[in-house]
């Protein structure tokens, strides 16, 4: 085992270890030599080579979503550090450890002229848990560091000096990997390298000073908790939302507590990982066509809670944000160890416990209360579910159609993986079977990045992978399929409607040439060269029977991935989708 000549680098490495960091994917470079030695010459870490730094992000996004652990990616000084500031963003957000370790030029050639450099300290400093930048170290390189900043060593002993850079290293990279474990968010640690980069020693020069881990204690008070459960008790009408949830991670006893409970009903997404009869998986259908109904103000004051109930990460519905924003409740809790967005702008309580601790709590103190706020909704809900059916099988082809029949289709236990954009909002209007893992870069919600984290996630997943996307998202990010860690079980579904076909559903959608071009951004792309280029099995499909009998083969595992790419009318997709909300109405208007 080798190790790099450079103390800092040994350092980085050494606490890596030393907080069991073990996944490292680095974007190949020579400034992060030493630290593409250190990591890459010890058994300890996984390290996997992605060459575009913004996919190399998103790969470890991936890894780290599923893991729920840091990892770190690594690249060279200079602009290839900016490309990973979407996926930094999108972890920030999403609560995932991202850790960025980014090697840089030494401070004195910074803003001198040198080639490859820009101000990488402090760089993402608004969507970042910590940030630091470490010092120079004097014992490297020591030649250079008289020539070019003589002042740095007039001070003292060589040796005290290098101590001294050598603690507050150490002190930093306590301070940000804590950060990044204990407050689950993305650190940027920034390193000044002097050449020579290469050098490789047989044995370790530093002993890294590696301080423990301190949680804070999240157990909520028992007069706090009685307090909570007396308005719980009180309230006839209790609403429910699940946002961004891990799988498997609520005990099913909270869930079915709530589910039996006639004055609450539960709001979930195809991103809460959260499943019950009782339970109303699709938000939009409930909601949009009450949009529709010439006295919507009568049926939303009957829907409006007085008491709101989140937790899990970030809503995807916009409706439900903007009914609940207009209807307020009068309490808003919400319960996560960490963070509370004020998201209706109702917010009375954040309360700091991981949801499993706080239901554990209020279950116990729970009393039936006479409501038919449950009742009334779901014999409602049950209205919408039979016209959706109906709907589906009137339908013509179309992205609604191949959604419905796709779906269906995936196999039990797979990780589902979902683009954002119209792809996320097309799979909320169905049931998904429950045995299914789905995610989504719901952080920053945006386009890019989501095969990257797709592949990332699947590498180390401990099922099968697919990824449904759209093709926007898709080309966007078409780099994501130029690495070697493609596992042969997954899957991509490419919806191409050939263009941003979720514009047509906004306002402001108008049959112009300006409007394709820069808001919908038409195209003619397809997938099958790239699928060709990087080595993955290709089938295109563009009716209802053809996409119907291609699943028979394309979950059958063999040596490739394999991409299905679905292509749908363009001009007929929005009318269809909007229909949908007109078709299942009558519910409302009937009930």
């Amino acid at each position: 085992m080798k190790y790099p000549s450079i103390p800092s680098a040994q350092t980085v490495v050494q606490h890596c270890k030393a907080k069991g960091i073990k996944n490292i994917v680095i974007s190949p470079g020579s400034r992060n030599a030493p630290l593409t030695i250190g990591f890459s010459e010890d058994p300890f870490f996984s390290c996997y080579s992605i060459v575009d730094e913004r996919c190399a992000a998103f790969f470890a996004l991936g890894i780290a979503q599923q893991l729920r652990e840091p990892v770190v990616v690594s690249c060279t000084s200079g602009s290839a550090l900016l490309n990973y500031y979407p996926a930094i963003s999108e972890a920030f957000y999403s609560q995932i450890p991202l850790v960025v370790v980014s090697a840089d030029r030494p401070p004195y050639k910074i803003d001198v002229g040198d080639g490859q450099t820009i101000r990488q300290d402090d760089v993402f400093l608004r969507h970042i848990g910590y940030s630091t930048h470490l010092w120079q170290d004097v014992i490297h390189a020591t030649d250079r560091i008289e020539t070019y900043v003589p002042q740095w060593l007039h001070e003292n002993d060589l040796g005290v000096i290098q101590q001294s850079i050598q603690d507050y290293n150490d002190a930093e990279l306590n301070k940000a990997l804590h950060t990044a474990i204990t407050d689950r968010l993305p650190v940027h640690i920034n390193i000044p390298f002097e050449e020579p980069l290469y050098n490789k020693l047989p044995k370790a020069s530093v002993d890294a000073s590696v301080s423990s881990l301190e949680f804070q204690d999240t157990r909520i008070d028992a007069e706090v908790m009685q307090q909570f459960s007396s308005i719980w008790n009180s309230t006839k009408r209790k609403m429910v939302l699940v946002g961004v949830n891990h799988p498997n991670t609520i005990e099913q006893s909270f869930l079915d507590s709530l589910a039996s409970d006639s004055s609450v009903i539960v709001l979930t997404e195809t991103t809460s990982n959260l499943h019950h009869q009782n339970f109303f998986p699709s938000i939009d259908s409930l909601i949009a066509p009450i949009e529709k109904l010439s006295d919507q103000e009568d049926w939303f004051k009957r829907l409006q809670p007085e008491l709101l109930l989140t937790f899990g990460g970030l809503v995807v519905s916009k409706k439900v944000k903007a009914f609940l924003r207009k209807y307020r409740p009068k309490h808003h809790w919400h319960v996560d160890s960490l963070k509370a967005y004020d998201t209706f702008f109702s917010l009375s309580h954040h309360i700091k416990t991981p949801p499993n601790r706080f239901f554990e709590k209020l279950v116990p103190l729970q009393i039936p209360v006479a409501s038919g706020y449950f009742d009334y909704w779901n014999s409602i809900r049950s209205g919408y579910e039979k016209r959706r059916m109906q709907y589906l099988k009137e339908i013509p082809f179309s992205d609604m159609a191949a959604f419905d029949i796709s779906l269906r289709a995936v196999p039990q236990e797979y990780q589902l993986q979902l683009a954002n954009s119209s792809t996320v909002r097309y799979a909320q209007l169905f049931d998904l079977d429950p045995s299914l893992k789905v995610f989504c870069n719901r952080g920053t919600s945006g386009i890019d990045g989501s095969s990257s984290t797709a592949i990332g996630a699947a590498l180390v997943g401990k099922t099968p992978t697919v990824l449904f996307t759209g093709d926007l998202s898709f080309f966007y990010d078409s780099n994501a399929l130029w690495n070697d860690y493609i596992r042969s079980d997954f899957r991509i579904v490419l919806f191409n409607n050939q263009g941003g076909g979720i514009f047509r559903i906004l306002p402001g959608m108008e049959n112009s040439q300006n409007f394709e071009r820069f808001f919908e951004t038409k195209h003619t792309l397809n997938a099958q060269y790239l699928c060709q280029m990087y080595g993955l099995d290709y089938v295109s499909v563009k009716d209802r029977d053809t996409l119907e009998n291609v699943f028979e083969d394309f979950f059958i595992e063999n040596n490739r991935p394999k991409l299905l790419e679905i292509k749908t009318p363009r001009l007929l997709n929005n009318k269809i989708l909007l229909d949908y909300f007109d078709f299942i109405s009558s519910v409302f208007i009937n009930h």
